[in-house]
């Protein structure tokens, strides 16, 4: 059994208007997982400004383990809400994993293999071989493909997939590399749920900061979303990457 005086892995679950989610009762799936290890663990629930009953929600199931803390901030979009929660974490390891968990927890064991080898951030991946993309519309995958194509030219060759919302990165990582957000730093004030392309930003850097990043298949689940506009949103996105990478010729990063 791992003993620690602080966690051994801190688990940051974004959210924003997840009544949808709390009805097929993703967060229990969480904890079921969770309370059954041999580490410590905190999960901590980190929530971008919900309109609906979630902030409520979220402090009701906050009580079922006092390792499970529940942040209310202002709503400005995904990366600053991931942001607070991983920099508020105490974990030797921090995960951020999308709300409707496409992506299982009992993932994180396939990522857990690959800290022992000197990886600094592992990221999940639904393009390597060995990867798994259940119920996902071609006309998505399509687009997820092209998208990654434009992300290696640009900014990080190399990662076949930057966008799954699955990713571990070791106390000092986080410190640095969330510290060091410049385009996603949490200073944009959001009117809608538009995620962006902090993935990008983040592992941009962590090559700049030369991080060991390791790239691992895992299963995801497409859930259904009208929160996405691809095209539209793919363009903002393609914004984004020029700008990060204006910004780094710029002297921003440092």
């Amino acid at each position: 059994m791992i003993n620690h005086m602080k966690p051994y892995l801190s688990v940051i679950i974004p959210s924003y208007n997840e009544a949808k989610n709390f009805k097929r009762k993703v967060l229990n799936e969480v904890w079921d997982y969770l309370k059954v290890q041999d580490y410590e663990w905190e999960l901590i629930l980190s929530d971008d400004g919900s309109t609906d009953d979630t902030p409520y929600q979220l402090d009701i199931f906050a009580q079922k383990d006092k390792r499970i803390k529940v942040l209310h901030n202002k709503h400005a979009g995904k990366a600053p809400t991931v942001k607070a929660g991983m920099l508020a974490a105490t974990g030797e390891w921090r995960l951020f994993t999308d709300f409707d968990q496409s992506t299982p927890l009992k993932e994180v064991e396939k990522l857990f293999k690959y800290t022992k080898n000197g990886a600094n951030v592992v990221v999940g991946s639904r393009e390597i071989v060995g990867a798994r993309r259940d119920k996902e519309p071609f006309h998505r995958h399509v687009m997820g493909r092209g998208f990654n194509i434009i992300v290696q030219m640009i900014a990080i060759p190399g990662i076949l997939d930057t966008q799954c919302g699955f990713k571990l990165f070791s106390s000092e990582a986080t410190e640095k590399l969330f510290n060091q957000l410049y385009v996603y730093g949490g200073n944009q004030v959001r009117k809608d749920a538009f995620t962006g392309a902090f993935d990008v930003e983040l592992l941009f850097l962590a090559k700049k900061n030369s991080f060991k990043i390791k790239e691992v298949p895992i299963v995801w689940n497409h859930n259904e979303s009208n929160r996405v506009s691809p095209i539209k949103d793919s363009l903002r996105m393609f914004r984004d990457i020029l700008i990060i990478r204006m910004m780094d010729i710029f002297g921003k990063y440092k």
